[in-house]
């Protein structure tokens, strides 16, 4: 033997054989086998300092020449790679020994230890671990390697455990039906109850293809484990106990086999503590599969009918209706049922809400119950006891009620969701004049009512009183009342001297209504106090700046919404450290932050760290900075833009292109499989219509359908390819499941009129439910038109005789038919309108006012049904005109002299509307002026905040003689409307009156002022110092007449930032002049214009290809 074998054979035998094993590995390449087995090693023997050595030696005499520090260097960026290469690692997984494997499970889901020591090298484990769980693609690679070896490695209980923290991550994408089949179909009992709890957990986050496919996998272990030969084709495999163990999957036991359970077992299932928790979380139940579950209850010796027993023994009678949980949404055995029965039904049925689809069933279920439950009985007498159906009852039926019994009703119709404006208008009124004086503690009674209180009687109570309201019980409620009951509060709190105090008091969306003038009157803030509060980016100028004169930047950043009040110059000024340190907050609040603060964060970040920059925010930059995404970077640049929303960064299009164009040449140009999916994230909403077409594979489409679910814009040739897929993935929708339809969703309104009514006739209740989500008419047309004509030729409702003449052969709209249609009400001839039952208009009034798509002959249509039901104009009270919604845009300007329009907030509800013509406008604002007894000079703020887009309807001497101080209160609402030219020049002078000359203004009071910047004249615009360009509102940039807007120099649009600059009009754009479309190509691009960047070396390109982005 020659001398190197004799040492390799010395130093072979020297080293345990596992450590022997380990070091071959790290020769070859295998760290990850090598790293497992060293661990192991360690668990049951001590690394002494000689063994290092002789490692160390084993190396050498391979003429292997690994350092130390070498092979720490090799084992770390080898798992770094790991990490962003999620097949890879499924690969080696794979390739895994058993005793490796069972080593690996141990340390990634059962360690508790910070840090890992391999033999001398010592790993971050934490950190790594939290990576590896927050990465996408390694926790797919986690779940499918536990469901290949997993269950032959370890036990079945260590595996369900496993597997139920790898889905928590995303369950939805890793639980394919395909999938489903590779679950293990032998489980010891606690095993599959675990394994099946933790699918149960996952319900709502799985496909219905999936849903249906782990039922089917319980059904057979279920089926196994009882003996089948005590089974036979009359009796069913459903025990009790299965019942339970299915838990919402219970939805998916056929007809015919929930028919087919024992009597016996039915009644034990009914006796469970936990069967009426199972049953309160069946929301996709149908009403046949209902049906069939209480007839076997009633059939098992629960007498449903036999009310007279029932309500003898009145406890159980209620506390059986409780038993139903969700069933008793379909519970319509009415006959012979008395009035106490009904009222238990109905106080049962207040959860039916939650069911998916079915609600114009409940809602008939309920009304009927309703007329049961009043007999023999006046309304008065028992309004508190009708539990949630109140929401069912007419206008004119709640303006008969009593006051006092709205008053001894008040604790039960405090709590019930659901109801109209016009009803908790007419509830309030009722109670409050029961009560005579509003307190607080009146107004803590009220609960979801308060919304009815006037505007005028919050601005007449005691301001002690307000303050108790704004820090009560009732606080909660505040968020849900209209502006101009918010401003009426506030202004009389402002009033009273009693702001200071309350300030702190006033929490979340309510604090947004604070105008910027009225914090400048106030002290005593501090950080702490903003931390529940909801700020208007104006504010959050004006504190940021107040507040870090005596605050640490950490102090003010981790409040959250203060983040709007940081500006570049704040950001340039930081420290390295200072800004590194506290880059957390601004990328945990990244939703708060305009588009041209991310743009500052990007280049401070790029000139203190332009190595660990985060990838997003290279999309910030100008263009060419996407140059340093390549290899390495390609994973963690697509990764962390898919955990962003893209459209907050509100790229230019042109940037976004490239920046499209980048992360398809990361992707090899094509989505392979659902790994890429997983890498895209939000992205997928991105890609464009040619590459969905031809580089998308099939089994990505699979994974990606939920995700495309979620998208918000997607254009409608996006759509249209993705229908395509969906038709290569599903095959033609004429052999669609359920399932597949539920799944499919809302891209099934692209498919053709034909595929359209096939679907309609074979589910007709999943389409109804997928066109309640759609919006309006423009975006779904076939399909609502399909529901139209399936729901209106399964309810033909031929008028009988007694009808007038011309109704005669005309189908008009039943009360049914409206809540199912919604938006498709839109289909009805105007003819069918008129045609409609008096008793129908007034129920469906709120919900036909909704409808988006009606055009101006079917607001005609029903506006005169209105008058028809409701009597002449004048007669009409407050509710009547706000229940009409858009029906009202049908008022000619003689109807709107003849409206009572005293109140404000029958003003506000009409201002929603955003058709109106000018001279409708100015009827309504004569009306209110008329009819309340004011004139301009004395109006309120809070006036004006209802008011609102009626405002654009006045002259400019109307405008001039608002009061100063009220102006000033409501003028960050004024800064929202889009008057024409002349009306905003009004309005910015009255702001110069607040906030002086224009040259004056700060970036707040540009920010507060929004729209009413564009009222600012060519000398007055090209005063503005460049840097409070960007503080511009970006929908006041777009208010700027463009022959104004020239007027801007080259430097001014420069610094405009990347938002103000997006919103320029094509026509202001003309008006530029060749140096200024530059400038304004430079916005865009999001370039550095305040100290330009020299280029980068070459050293520092290297670097930031090279070393992985920090956070990923």
């Amino acid at each position: 033997m020659n001398h190197a074998e004799i040492t390799h054979s010395q130093n072979s035998e020297d080293l345990p054989p596992l450590l022997h094993k380990a070091v071959e590995e790290v020769i070859t390449g295998k760290y990850l086998n090598a790293l497992l087995d060293i661990l192991h090693f360690q668990s049951s023997n001590v690394w002494t300092a000689d063994m290092l050595t002789k490692v160390m030696a084993y190396f050498h005499a391979q003429e292997v020449m690994f350092t130390l520090s070498s092979l720490q260097m090799s084992i770390k960026s080898y798992l770094k790679n790991l990490l962003y290469q999620p097949r890879q690692l499924l690969s080696e997984f794979q390739q895994l020994d058993q005793q490796q494997f069972q080593t690996a499970m141990k340390y990634l889901f059962n360690s508790r230890k910070d840090h890992l020591e391999v033999g001398n090298i010592i790993l971050d484990w934490d950190k790594t671990r939290e990576r590896i769980f927050q990465s996408p693609g390694v926790n797919r690679t986690l779940f499918l390697i536990t469901l290949d070896k997993c269950f032959l490695a370890l036990s079945a209980l260590d595996c369900v455990d496993i597997l139920s923290q790898v889905l928590r991550v995303s369950a939805v994408n890793y639980l394919q039906p395909d999938v489903i089949g590779s679950l293990p179909n032998i489980l010891l009992e606690d095993a599959f109850r675990n394994l099946s709890t933790v699918f149960k957990d996952l319900y709502d986050k799985t496909s219905a293809n999936t849903q249906r496919a782990l039922y089917g996998w319980m059904k057979h272990i279920l089926q196994k484990s009882c003996n089948m030969s005590e089974f036979n084709e009359s009796t069913s495999w459903v025990s009790a106990e299965n019942l339970w163990i299915l838990g919402r999957y219970m939805v998916h036991l056929p007809l015919e086999e929930i028919l087919k359970i024992s009597l016996n077992e039915i009644r034990l299932f009914i006796s469970y503590d936990n069967a009426t928790k199972q049953l309160d979380t069946v929301y996709d139940i149908t009403p046949e599969l209902a049906q069939a579950f209480l007839e076997r209850i009633n059939s098992s010796g629960f007498d449903m009918r036999n009310t007279s027993t029932i309500y003898r023994q009145d406890c159980f009678s209620f506390s059986f209706m409780a038993v139903l949980g969700l069933l008793v949404c379909f519970y319509d055995d009415m006959e012979q049922m008395d009035a106490a029965v009904a009222r238990a039904v109905l106080h049962q049925m207040i959860k039916c809400n939650q069911l998916r689809g079915f609600q114009a069933k409940v809602q008939k279920l309920k009304s009927q119950l309703l007329n049961i439950a009043m007999q023999n009985q006046t309304l008065n007498d028992i309004l508190g006891s009708l539990s949630d159906a109140v929401v069912g009852l007419t206008s004119s039926q709640l303006e008969s009620l009593s006051p006092e019994a709205v008053h001894n009703a008040i604790a039960t119709l405090n709590q019930v969701s659901g109801w109209a404006k016009s009803q908790v208008m007419i509830l309030s009124s009722k109670y409050l004049s029961y009560e005579k004086v509003l307190s607080f503690y009146n107004v803590s009674q009220m609960g979801t009512l308060v919304t009815g209180i006037s505007t005028q009687s919050f601005y007449s109570m005691n301001p002690k009183e307000l303050s108790q309201i704004i820090r009560g019980t009732t606080s909660q409620y505040l968020s849900d009342l209209s502006p101009a009951q918010q401003q009426g509060i506030l202004r009389k709190i402002a009033a009273s001297g009693d702001f200071s105090s309350s300030v702190k008091d006033i929490q979340g969306a309510f604090f947004k209504e604070i105008s910027l003038s009225g914090l400048w009157k106030q002290t005593g803030y501090n950080s702490s106090m903003m931390k529940e509060k909801e700020l208007r980016r104006s504010q959050a100028l004006y504190l940021y700046e107040l507040l870090s004169k005596k605050n640490y930047p950490v102090d003010l950043l981790s409040t959250g919404q203060l983040v709007k009040g940081v500006t570049c110059q704040l950001i340039e000024s930081m420290g390295t450290d200072i800004f590194l340190n506290n880059f957390k907050f601004f990328e945990m609040n990244l939703h708060l932050l305009s588009p041209y603060q991310v743009n500052c964060l990007a280049w401070k970040f790029w000139k203190v760290s332009n190595a660990s920059i985060p990838p997003f925010l290279l999309l910030v930059l100008p263009t060419e900075y996407l140059e340093y995404v390549s290899g390495p970077l390609c994973v963690p640049f697509i990764g962390s833009l898919g955990k962003t929303e893209m459209d907050l960064l509100n790229p230019s299009l042109h940037k976004k292109n490239a920046v499209l164009q980048k992360v398809q040449e990361c992707l090899n140009s094509s989505v392979a499989d659902e790994y890429d999916v997983e890498l895209l994230g939000n992205l997928i909403c991105h890609l464009p219509p040619a590459f969905l077409h031809g580089r998308m594979s099939l089994k990505a489409m699979a994974t990606a359908l939920h995700q495309f679910k979620l998208c918000q814009q997607l254009s409608h040739e996006q759509k249209t390819e993705i229908t395509y897929k969906l038709l290569e993935l599903y095959g033609s929708p004429n052999n669609w499941t359920a399932e597949t339809t539920l799944d499919v969703g809302p891209f099934i309104a692209l498919l053709s009129k034909g595929e359209l009514n096939v679907l309609a006739e074979k589910f007709p209740d999943i389409i109804l439910q997928i066109a309640k989500t759609i919006g309006p008419v423009s975006s779904a047309e076939e399909l609502l038109s399909t529901v139209f004509e399936s729901i209106s030729s399964s309810t033909a409702n031929i008028e009988s005789s007694l009808t007038r003449p011309d109704c005669l052969g005309t189908s008009a709209p039943s009360s049914d038919e409206i809540i199912k249609l919604a938006e498709a009400n839109v289909f009805w001839s105007v003819q069918a309108l008129k045609c409609m039952d008096a008793g129908t208009f007034d129920k469906n009034v709120e919900l036909l006012g909704t409808v988006s798509g009606f055009n101006s002959s079917q607001l005609i249509a029903l506006k005169e049904k209105a008058k028809q039901v409701w009597g002449s104009l004048p007669d009409w009270k407050s509710y009547h005109i706000v229940s009409l919604g858009r029906i009202a845009l049908a008022f000619t300007e003689h109807e709107i002299e003849q409206l009572d329009l005293h109140s404000i907030d029958t003003i506000s509800v009409l201002s929603q509307q955003t058709e109106w013509t000018l001279t409708q406008a100015r009827s309504i604002l004569q009306g209110f002026l008329e009819d309340s007894g004011q004139t301009i000079s004395t109006l309120k703020s809070f006036d004006l905040v209802g008011l609102g887009a009626i405002l654009c309807a006045l002259n400019s001497t109307e405008i001039l003689s608002l009061r100063t101080a009220e102006f000033s209160a409501a003028v960050a609402r004024i800064g929202l409307l889009f008057c024409s030219t002349p009306v905003l020049r009004q309005f910015k002078q009255m702001t110069e009156s607040v906030f002086g000359t224009a040259t004056s203004w700060n970036g707040s009071v540009l920010q507060e002022i929004g729209t009413i910047a564009g009222g600012l004249n060519e000398d007055e615009l090209k005063a503005f110092d460049k840097n409070l360009m960007p503080y511009f509102q970006p929908i006041a940039i777009r208010r700027i007449p463009p022959e104004i807007f020239q007027a801007l120099s080259p430097e001014q649009i420069a610094n405009l930032g990347p938002e103000n600059a997006a919103m320029v009009t094509r026509s202001q754009r003309e008006h530029l002049n060749a140096s200024q479309l530059q400038s304004l190509q430079l916005a865009l691009d999001g370039a550095r214009t305040s100290t330009p960047e020299t280029q980068n070396s070459a050293s520092t390109t290297q670097a930031v290809q090279t070393s992985a982005p920090s956070g990923e």
